[in-house]
């Protein structure tokens, strides 16, 4: 058993990983959870208040790429899971590991500051009493789908009608013989723009920049899992004119999707101003049939909003009853004070994206934002925590933590420009690599029991199978 002593802050997807993981070690740990029950972003209308799910939200990866390595998902399953389903499996993985009872459920963590080469936390009881407690180390995972970012600038023009972030998207609904304009180019616009065309008068889709468009199938393969076993066997990813990294794969996939789907600009979308995996891809098979048969109409970007009048860069302008904005969201997190996250530019300088170089202790799990699925990194990013607390593995210096942040900050930069979910962004296999490898650094003692590395084993067998 370690003598350590663990706070865990969220009851979400990674946050159940990382108990799960903390559990299995014998590392004592409390995790703390504002709602009344786990699941997170997949809780339907959760009581935390922090939830975003809407009714027909499924996952965009398939079965196979989004489970635990520590457990599968039932095989009754579809190949992309609805959100209740989801829920359904982060519930019985909490039951099936007994971890319930170690959440304590309704309390919110109000701070979170380190004392005394300790970590003090302080919540606030159901009942609204205040409580706090030493901790030998910190991990956050809190999530950060629940603080919606808003366009920078605001749009020039005032606008009378409905407008609404994603987040507080639920229903299709209450759109119904409306004019609706989706914001935004990523998973969710797709979804709602496709969401809110089977009963709007007419859903407009406009977005400032473009995107590459991909399918949830590849045959009759989800896609996912094809990346999964292209990027496994390939050079994980080389450097291109201005740094940007790119996918030595991406090539294949452009042409192979080009031909059965076509390019976004034949569809009336924006055309990409990036080669195809130099970006964040968008997942949808239903958005350019829903523009082919005339329930959702491309425009090009807003130049004013006029009333209930918007207009766009070409000239037009239509009468919109209501605007979604999927826009996106921003870093947040409260607890923490401004000198360890940055409230103006929203971005935490992590080493490998978990460890805070300059707070030994405080580590984070699940913020990333990544092309694939996130459980089996948050679990695997959670072993790697433990390693760390049993000192089974070490750190580089500090200084040597910094230069390899500044480093990939500026790679994403030159791939991406700006900060947002590109700040936080990973590819799913080449960073799987790259937690591997951190977990095999410098090991203090010769060897890992086999049990404490099974989920890496695991997920590594997983990713290199044949499909």
């Amino acid at each position: 058993m370690s003598d350590e002593r663990v706070a865990v802050i969220g009851a979400g997807p990674s946050g159940i990983a990382a108990c799960r993981v903390l559990d299995e070690r014998d590392i004592p740990f409390d995790c703390f959870e504002k709602g009344s029950d786990v699941g997170g972003l997949w809780r339907y209308e959760n009581d935390n208040g922090l939830a975003s799910a809407y009714r027909s939200l499924h996952v965009n990866t398939s079965r196979e790429t989004a489970r635990y390595a520590s457990r599968p998902m039932p095989d009754d399953y579809p190949d992309f899971p609805h959100h209740t389903q989801m829920l359904a499996y982060l519930e019985d993985h909490v039951e099936h590991f007994g971890l319930r009872d170690r959440i304590r459920f309704r309390t919110e963590v109000t701070a979170v500051e380190p004392v005394d080469d300790t970590w003090e936390v302080r919540w606030q009881e159901p009942n609204g009493e205040a409580q706090c407690a030493r901790y030998t180390a910190v991990l956050v995972a809190s999530g950060h789908h629940w603080d919606p970012r808003r366009l920078e600038p605001p749009l020039p023009g005032t606008y009378t009608g409905r407008e609404l972030h994603s987040h507080q998207y639920r229903t299709a609904e209450s759109f119904a013989n409306e004019n609706v304009l989706v914001v935004g180019i990523g998973d969710s616009a797709m979804d709602i723009a496709c969401d809110t065309s089977q009963v709007s008068k007419m859903t407009f889709l406009t977005a400032r920049r473009g995107a590459w468009i991909v399918p949830k199938y590849l045959g009759s393969t989800p896609l996912d899992q094809v990346a999964v076993r292209l990027q496994s066997r390939l050079p994980i990813a080389r450097e291109v004119a201005g740094g940007a990294l790119f996918n030595l794969g991406s090539s294949v996939f452009a042409r192979r999707i080009a031909r059965i789907q076509g390019r976004p600009h034949d569809h009336g979308l924006p055309q990409p101003d990036h080669r195809f995996g130099a970006g964040i891809l968008t997942g949808s098979s239903d958005i350019f049939t829903r523009v082919g048969v005339g329930r959702v109409t491309p425009k090009p970007w807003i130049t004013r909003l006029d009333g209930e009048q918007v207009r766009f860069e070409d000239g037009s302008a239509e009468h919109i009853d209501a605007i979604v904005y999927c826009t996106g969201y921003k870093i947040t997190l409260p607890f923490l004070a401004a000198q360890i996250v940055d409230p103006v530019s929203g971005t935490v300088p992590l080493y490998r994206r978990v460890v805070h170089p300059d707070h030994p202790g405080l580590y984070f799990i699940g913020l990333i934002d990544v092309a694939g699925p996130l459980n089996p990194l948050s679990e695997l990013q959670a072993e790697w925590v433990a390693d760390l607390l049993e000192r089974e593995v070490e750190l580089p210096s500090r200084t040597q933590m910094q230069q390899l942040i500044a480093k990939e900050d500026r790679r994403r930069r030159q791939r991406f420009g700006g900060a947002g979910r590109h700040a936080i962004h990973v590819d799913y296999v080449p960073y799987l690599h790259v937690l591997q490898r951190e977990r095999k650094r410098r090991r203090v003692k010769r060897g890992i029991p086999t049990g404490r590395r099974s989920s890496e084993i695991r997920v590594a067998a997983k990713v290199s199978r044949p499909l």
